[in-house]
């Protein structure tokens, strides 16, 4: 079975290529098929016709998007729609074109309307506004979904789409100004513990609610999905709902998870809360019960995900984890 995963260098490609590598060095019959960005530049149509058409995959996993935190959304919306809209057009339609019929691609929770009911059920898709500061970057993801069930609607190919909560581990992006919540709590306890200051502040009041899965869950969550048998997998989706949360099931305050990050790294000082910054949506959690009845739950714990990620941390280049 030939394997082309997009995004291979990312968080979740990472993750998903090391699963495969593992199986493949225990004897599975597999090829793994990756290109980096300079290699393969997804936005480009041709580009990536000829590659689907030279090298034809058996199985794509699309992991490779523009991503960042609401500052980065913020600041290049135009970017974020683009580059994602291509990257999936592109990918999906070529690998269609390639004869390929298995094909998982990764979005987000952002696809949810800002005043959802929680937890985030599938259907609750396209009922509601988004959320503003990342709308560009949903449009897409949402795109995205409705391209692979257009494909199976229409030519009875086999695209499914899996979506996830906030996720965490190694290979995170840790910049003081681009990362999302954990890994961005994770730098500046680190840094207030190491330069023995007394008092690290965080935004809001420290009330919002949040959920995290490990990247590594994620990459087993996304294997599991992409190999249910295909009538297994249609008994527990329908044709224009195709895609499924994936999530831990549970979430914590931002203010726990200070807590959490804290005592991870050491850090023995006061934590307060600025609450001149804004709280944003209060709470964010996937309903994962479509997930769960297909068989897969998840299994790290968020205080042993938060240890292990830190020591991946405290592994790195400093200097690279200051450009990332």
């Amino acid at each position: 079975m030939k394997y082309y995963i997009a995004g291979h260098r990312g968080m979740v490609g990472s993750a998903i290529t090391r699963r495969l590598q593992a199986r493949k060095d225990a004897g599975e019959a597999i090829e793994l098929v990756t290109r980096t960005s300079a290699e393969l530049d997804l936005t480009d149509q041709i580009a990536v016709r000829e590659f689907m058409s030279s090298q034809k995959p058996d199985v794509v996993i699309l992991a490779a998007a523009k991503v960042g935190g609401i500052h980065a959304n913020n600041t290049y919306p135009a970017d974020f729609i683009y580059e994602n809209l291509m990257i999936e057009c592109n990918v999906i339609h070529q690998a269609f074109a390639a004869g390929v019929t298995q094909l998982l691609q990764l979005g987000s929770s952002c696809i949810y309307p800002r005043a959802v009911q929680q937890p985030m059920r599938e259907d609750a898709l396209l009922t509601g506004v988004l959320e503003p500061t990342n709308e560009p970057y949903a449009v897409a993801k949402i795109a995205g979904i409705k391209l692979c069930e257009s494909y199976n609607r229409q030519y009875g190919v086999d695209y499914r789409s899996v979506m996830p909560t906030n996720l965490y581990g190694p290979g995170d992006n840790f910049h003081p100004e681009n990362s999302h919540v954990l890994p961005a709590l994770i730098r500046r306890f680190h840094e207030a513990a190491r330069d023995g200051q007394e008092e690290v502040v965080i935004w809001g009041s420290g009330k919002p609610r949040r959920e995290f899965l490990h990247v590594d869950d994620m990459a087993e969550a996304s294997l599991h999905v992409l190999e249910l048998p295909r009538d297994v997998y249609a008994a527990h989706t329908e044709p224009m709902l195709s895609h499924i949360n994936v999530g831990s099931g549970s979430d914590v305050s931002i203010r726990e998870l200070a807590e959490m990050v804290a005592k991870a790294t050491g850090f023995l000082g006061q934590i307060t809360q600025d609450a001149t910054k804004p709280d944003g949506t209060m709470r964010k959690l996937m309903d994962v019960s479509r997930l769960g009845n297909m068989g897969w739950k998840a299994s790290i714990g968020l205080d042993d995900g938060i240890r292990s990620t830190y020591a991946w941390f405290l592994e790195q280049d400093p200097a690279a984890l200051r450009a990332k």
